[in-house]
């Protein structure tokens, strides 16, 4: 089953509180690049990510490898719709270098 996937105003700040201020990358660079794929695995695979909190389904992360981030952690939740809901992100930029193209 494919969910509808939607992010939230707390996802967004959560996202801008993880990337450094004034420096590449930013998290315009996380949403244009990194962001479509996870969006996609929500969409496709939330009912095999495990649960971010025991025994409670309607919670799920999502961790993994990114072009910007060398790994993330994003935390949704399914609204009563069905659909997914973006809400927290954690973001280790590692050693990664990213570069931009046109």
């Amino acid at each position: 089953m494919r969910r509808q996937v939607r992010t939230t105003t707390q996802f967004w700040a959560a996202l801008d509180a993880a990337m450094p201020a004034g420096r590449e990358p930013s998290w315009h660079d996380f949403a244009a690049t990194d962001l479509p794929d996870v969006i996609e695995r929500f969409a496709q695979d939330w009912d095999h990510l495990p649960p971010l909190i025991p025994g409670r389904g309607d919670y799920r992360i999502l961790i993994g490898a990114g072009r910007v981030a060398a790994f993330y952690a994003i935390e949704a939740q399914l609204a009563g719709d069905g659909s997914v809901e973006l809400v927290g992100v954690e973001i280790d930029l590692g050693n990664t270098t990213f570069e931009q193209t046109a």
